[in-house]
């Protein structure tokens, strides 16, 4: 997704509105990570399989060299 993209996870987090801000390495596909102030908490959310909704696409932005 576009940086700045706004998306949830409404299985999970209900209503709650995350914004994309990076992107995982190309070697992984169709994945997301969330995340979180402390390993711990990242470890026992664990790898989930859920539904990701758009709520308002961000644009894309191209470097000018």
């Amino acid at each position: 997704y576009p940086f700045g993209t706004k998306i949830r996870f409404p299985e999970v987090y209900q209503d709650k509105i995350f914004i994309v801000e990076d992107r995982m390495n190309v070697r992984y596909k169709n994945r997301l990570d969330i995340w979180f102030p402390h390993h711990s908490d990242a470890r026992r959310f664990g790898l989930k399989n859920i539904k990701v909704e758009i709520v308002e696409e961000g644009k894309v932005e191209v470097a000018s060299l």
